[in-house]
């Protein structure tokens, strides 16, 4: 058995840590007909979910939140197990995973709760109501590089706004999947608000057109445009968080220390599988020597192994083909490895790699690499740097490092997210939204969007007095027209055209 491949046998699903093979569990694969019977369960247990309310939802989410917070070693060790990553690394996951578990249900009914909003002066005779209602049931498909944390910004959300969740797992990380519905369980036993489907591409597909309401998904942009193709067929709309070639500015006011320190856990923390970890720097030019001389010193310290090193194994065995494949390119058409190299990929592992002279056209240029390697290129400027920075047809997050203008140029880069003299700071803030444009998606999980992204607005109006002009008839009086038109005027039709 090859360690970390999936290996589906006689309707089981077997999950392998990535660097030793060790196996850490068996999960009976899903059919159509078991996804199927899964969503109808979630569906009556939608209406009892939804009719606890807010104030009944909020208590039953801080019980899962504490059960997993004196739980936490537990499911650190077992993401280490399953996954690879460092338990440090796997620590901060989790941490983050609860942050937004704590901040959607202590928030939920302040941002979706019924409320009035102003009339305006034409229909004042009627007020007006806005709520927002759920969805029914919510599948979620899940990602293997941050199991805890990006599946429950979609989940946390989604069952705090009253929905009931049919969740998929990565056929990678089954176990902590399964591990998450558990404990859910344990503190809602009543019904089954939260379930786990298992299995490979072909269980995600069947949860696709099982007749979820909406559906979540997480992971490449390929798989996001057959997760949208399959939805399609019946109008499931879908939140799609798909792939990133994310970007740093180093502009001339730059503290270079940190932007160092920054680039290189925003790069290869996670052995570089974050899909906003940075992959592409552009320092502009007086700092650009000094930047990657600071970058490379603190490369060359990072270890690399099973326990307790600062990067675990590459967690997808066919990754390590993508990686050695950018690599290689990058050095096959001018590109110079200032640290690692060709012989970098060592599997299970990679070790920390920086490319700087590699052309725009390169490979780990354009397309997602998606593991511990950093490209640096040489700009005249920070605005050369942000038109490059922009150049891909991916958009998720990205970072400037810089004083003076480091604000203006987040702004201007072509991301969902920007941290400013940080890097993935935005990930963890439960209030801000995440998620990204073009090719990187669109939807949004986290904050007040992502509590919005899980429901349907619903819009009321409720007469509270006869109507001065009253319009909506058909057998209005013809000065009511004539009203009509000289009101409009007076309202909207002063001032220049």
């Amino acid at each position: 058995m090859t360690p970390g491949v999936p290996v589906v046998d006689d309707g089981t699903l077997t999950s392998t840590n990535p660097a030793t093979g060790e196996t850490v569990g068996t999960f009976p694969v899903a059919t159509p007909d078991d996804v199927a019977a899964a969503v109808a369960r979630a569906r009556e247990a939608a209406a009892w979910w939804a009719g606890l309310g807010f104030t009944g939802r909020r208590e039953r989410l801080r019980r899962w939140r504490v059960r997993f917070a004196q739980r936490l070693d537990e499911i650190t060790a077992l993401t280490h197990r399953e996954g690879g990553k460092p338990v440090y690394d796997a620590t901060l996951e989790a941490a983050s995973a609860l942050e937004h578990l704590d901040w959607a249900a202590n928030n939920a009914k302040r941002v979706l709760g019924p409320r009035r909003v102003r009339t305006r002066v034409l229909l004042a005779e009627h007020s007006a109501h806005l709520e927002y209602r759920p969805y029914g049931v919510v599948g979620v498909i899940g990602p293997w590089n941050y199991p805890v944390l990006t599946p429950l910004g979609s989940i946390a959300y989604a069952l705090a706004a009253g929905n009931a969740v049919v969740f998929k797992p990565s056929e990678y990380t089954p176990a902590v999947g399964q591990w998450l519905a558990d404990l859910f369980a344990e503190v809602v036993p009543e019904q089954p608000v939260f379930q786990v489907v298992h299995g490979l591409g072909d269980t995600g597909a069947a949860l696709c057109r099982a007749g979820v309401n909406k559906l979540g998904f997480t992971g490449s942009t390929a798989t996001a445009r057959r997760v949208m193709a399959a939805c399609a067929e019946t109008l499931t709309p879908v939140l799609i968080e798909a792939g990133g070639k994310d970007a740093m500015i180093v502009d001339a006011d730059a503290d270079l220390d940190a932007a160092a320190d920054a680039a290189l856990w925003g790069g290869m923390s996670n052995a570089g599988q974050t899909c906003v970890g940075i992959e592409r720097i552009y320092a502009v030019s007086a700092v650009h020597d000094a930047f990657v001389e600071k970058l490379a010193a603190r490369a060359r310290a990072l270890t690399v192994g099973v326990d307790g090193e600062h990067l675990g194994p590459i967690t997808m065995p066919g990754q390590l083909d993508v990686i050695r494949r950018h690599i290689d390119d990058a050095l096959a058409r001018g590109a110079r490895a200032v640290v690692g190299g060709a012989d970098a990929v060592q599997p299970p592992y990679v070790h920390p790699t920086i490319l700087v002279d590699v052309p725009d056209d390169a490979l780990a240029i354009r397309e997602e690499t998606f593991g511990p390697t950093l490209t640096v290129t040489r700009v005249a400027s920070a605005d050369e740097a942000l038109t490059r920075a922009n150049a891909v047809p991916y958009g998720l997050g990205g970072a400037v490092f810089g004083k003076r203008r480091g604000v203006e140029l987040a702004r201007g880069m072509r991301s969902g997210m920007t941290s400013v003299n940080s890097v993935l700071a935005f990930a963890g803030m439960s209030t801000l939204p995440f998620g990204g444009v073009g090719e990187s998606g669109f939807g949004r999980i986290h904050g007040e969007d992502g509590l919005r992204e899980f429901t349907v607005p619903k819009a009321i109006t409720r007469r509270r007095a006869p109507s001065p002009l009253p319009a909506l008839s058909f057998f209005r009086k013809p000065s009511v027209d004539a009203t009509l038109t000289r009101a409009v005027k007076m309202l909207y039709g002063r001032g220049r055209g």
